[in-house]
């Protein structure tokens, strides 16, 4: 089972950080919640950083403001996660040249359609 962090999830169930959570879940993977002023989003524990959760991470999908999402790579860079996804919105040019420069994969797409889900599918 792959685990994969939300960065930006959300208790918000309107939120894309709250739907990628749960298609995620759904779709098999084991699921991250990263969030600082989150204790807990669908009933998974939420860390501040990557860096808090003590096990390995596969891959992390960002539903954050490009701002938030540039000083978040290096945690990402750090704790060892090739492969981050980059939804629309949270691709800014700053965010896809550091990921770049850190040598992630980054992959510029929705990760929900990527696995085979649509938000659409995941009402309030």
């Amino acid at each position: 089972m792959k685990t994969v962090a939300v960065i930006g999830a959300s208790s918000d169930r309107s939120k894309f950080g709250n739907k990628a959570l749960r298609s995620f879940r759904n779709n098999g993977y084991k699921v991250v919640p990263i969030n600082p002023t989150e204790k807990e989003v669908e009933g998974e524990q939420a860390y501040v950083s990557v860096l808090d959760y003590d096990g390995a991470i596969d891959e992390a999908t960002f539903y954050v403001n490009p701002r938030v999402g540039e000083k978040v790579l290096d945690e990402i860079s750090k704790k060892g996660i090739a492969k981050v996804w980059l939804n629309p919105g949270a691709d800014g040019p700053n965010v896809v040249a550091r990921a770049k420069a850190l040598g992630l994969n980054a992959v510029r797409a929705c990760s929900i359609i990527a696995i085979g889900d649509s938000p659409s599918r995941y009402k309030d």
